[in-house]
């Protein structure tokens, strides 16, 4: 389904109900498969979250496809590794089958795992013969995906001897290794992280209520901090349920938006974000903590007219597609003027004289999301605007009741 944003002014005074963290729902839901007795809450409505429930729970012999969802694929596949007697083949889209997995394929059959290629060498779709992994030390470049490393230390307490992780060189996406490491403490799973060194002691079963409550996803909060930065001072509005402790990288945005003119204030479990001064002329980031996020801050800044110069961002090149070259393309049909290498973005100040553009999404919810806050600005349009529903399904909704004015 296309969309057409029309020109549009929000409410000076808003609020916005996000459900759970994609990224902390997916993490439970496995150890959910390894340990029954872990309850959740506030769990994921999103797409991918869907999908790795029903990949959990599914039969032996099963053909599982889990279409564009990239962390299902990683994570599952570390899961059915360690599933004894039962096999599998996983698969995807086609994009899926274009995504490299060779690092977290080579690291699990090193453990004893017996996992083998379908089609292409290094990509799904995989055939897993689940067994028991029987060793337990293992190295990675540390600048891989920090899925690669989180699948690994997901299906880590129920080796039998755990998992000692030794990563080689700068290791990228930290804050997704820790939240994987905070919700293993969570439910009693002792570890350590020292000197480039992860070490997961095995963990039999959960003793006591393991009932967790999943925190709402930040990278969603990233569009309304888009939203609002755009908008005139003295616009407000407010997002639940979030924690000033987040285990979320993205939840970095608190910090970084202040560039744009907007602060957030913490209330409760809801954050107030408000547009209290003007952008700032120049913004440069490294987002290699938070690479999720570089589409909307790279749009934000478009809309503002400011230079942005943005590093950190070599995993965008594999993920639902090369976000970085989708980005140019896009920008560029609005008249931006920007240029990418494979890892950096440098986007230079705009007039604000805007071309009328459809917007293409490239099969990525994050490109719909993100340039859907341009609205304030120009008319637009956005192709299979639906993609959503990979993370946000009530995306469109929620910005109808904020003021947008959407038609199909």
């Amino acid at each position: 389904m296309n969309i057409k944003l029309l020109k549009s002014q929000i409410k000076t005074v808003s609020s916005i109900t996000i459900t759970g963290s994609k990224s902390e729902s997916n993490r439970l839901l496995l150890l959910q498969a390894l340990y029954p007795e872990i309850k959740i809450e506030n769990l994921s409505n999103s797409d991918d979250s869907v999908v790795m429930s029903k990949a959990l729970s599914s039969n032996s012999n099963a053909v599982i496809d889990i279409h564009h969802a990239g962390t299902a694929m990683r994570f599952l596949t570390a899961f059915f590794a360690t599933q004894e007697g039962k096999e599998v083949t996983l698969t995807g889209s086609q994009r899926m089958k274009e995504r490299p997995i060779q690092i977290l394929v080579e690291a699990l059959n090193q453990l004893g795992a017996n996992i083998s290629y379908l089609e292409n060498s290094g990509c799904p779709p995989l055939l897993i013969k689940g067994k028991a992994l029987t060793q337990n030390k293992i190295s990675l470049k540390a600048n891989v995906s920090s899925q690669y490393i989180s699948a690994l230390l997901l299906i880590a307490p129920k080796l039998e001897q755990g998992l000692e992780l030794t990563l080689n060189g700068e290791i990228t996406s930290i804050p997704y290794i820790n939240m994987t490491l905070n919700l293993l403490n969570q439910i009693g799973v002792e570890t350590s992280f020292k000197n480039n060194v992860i070490t997961v002691n095995p963990l039999k079963s959960v003793s006591g209520d393991k009932t967790i409550v999943v925190e709402s996803d930040w990278s969603s909060a990233s569009y309304f901090y888009s939203i609002v930065a755009l908008s005139p001072i003295g616009t407000q509005v407010e997002l639940s349920s979030y924690k000033q402790d987040s285990l979320q990288g993205d939840s970095v945005l608190a910090e970084l938006y202040q560039a744009f003119g907007v602060k957030t204030v913490f209330k409760g479990l809801s954050i107030v974000l408000e547009k209290t001064s003007q952008h700032q002329p120049d913004i440069a980031f490294n987002l290699v903590k938070s690479p999720d996020i570089a589409q909307t801050i790279a749009v934000t800044a478009l809309g503002l007219g400011v230079k942005c110069d943005l590093e950190g961002l070599h995993t965008l090149k594999i993920k639902e597609t090369d976000r970085l070259v989708a980005l140019k393309n896009e920008i560029e049909k609005l008249g931006g003027d920007i240029e990418v290498t494979n890892e950096t973005l440098h986007l230079k100040p705009f007039d604000g004289n805007f071309k009328l553009a459809t917007i293409q999404t490239y099969n990525d919810h994050r490109m719909a999301m993100a340039f859907a806050p341009l609205a304030l600005k120009t008319e637009l349009k956005i192709e299979d605007a639906m993609v959503v529903s990979k993370s946000y399904p009530t995306f469109w909704d929620d910005l109808k009741s904020i003021g947008f004015q959407i038609n199909q």
